[in-house]
């Protein structure tokens, strides 16, 4: 099985703040299914970025939360689907709640029980051999709830990726996965 050097794929999707998006990101030139020589592309790993507008992270307004969620898939998505559906890749989300407002309604004098979370659902920097992904097209999704004050949140990824050869084994490997 020939293995590439690893290389970096970058994509992002910016959020409308009220419904899910979906970008594309094109595998073309990189995943070939032929008939007598294939080549698949295997994922090793995954960054993850969140930012605004602005490209940096901003603060959401008082007594107010923010949820964002994102995900990796090989079909085209019109929600967020849950690990069981075969075509997600990877997952993950940020949430963020600032609590300025303390729960009797009047000004809170602490900020304890503000809190911000990010985790990674479905990494594939846990699993031995990375991902392997045979199609044209990776789909990153988002979807949000609430906004940083200064609009609506991109999600961006990095993807360490290297190529190789298809054989009976990967191909097999690869059916199971994700058909």
């Amino acid at each position: 099985m020939a293995k590439s050097d690893s290389f970096f794929i970058r994509a992002s999707v910016t959020s409308n703040g009220s419904t899910f998006v979906e970008a594309e990101t094109d595998l073309g030139s990189f995943v070939n299914l032929g008939v007598s020589k294939s080549t698949l592309l295997r994922l090793h790993n995954i960054a993850v970025q969140y930012t605004d507008a602005d490209a940096a992270v901003d603060a959401i307004s008082g007594a107010s939360a923010l949820k964002v969620g994102w995900q990796l898939t090989t079909q085209s998505q019109s929600a967020l689907v849950r690990a069981t559906d075969k075509s997600l890749v990877s997952s993950g989300s940020l949430q963020a709640y600032n609590a300025q407002i303390a729960e009797d309604g009047s000004a809170a004098a602490d900020f304890a029980t503000g809190f911000i979370t990010q985790d990674m659902d479905v990494a594939p920097q846990d699993w031995k051999n990375g991902y392997l992904i045979g199609v044209d097209q990776l789909y990153l999704g988002i979807d949000q709830n609430g906004v940083f004050t200064s609009g609506n949140i991109t999600v961006a990824i990095v993807m360490e990726c290297t190529l190789e050869t298809a054989t009976q084994t990967s191909s097999t490997a690869l059916a199971l996965s994700q058909m």
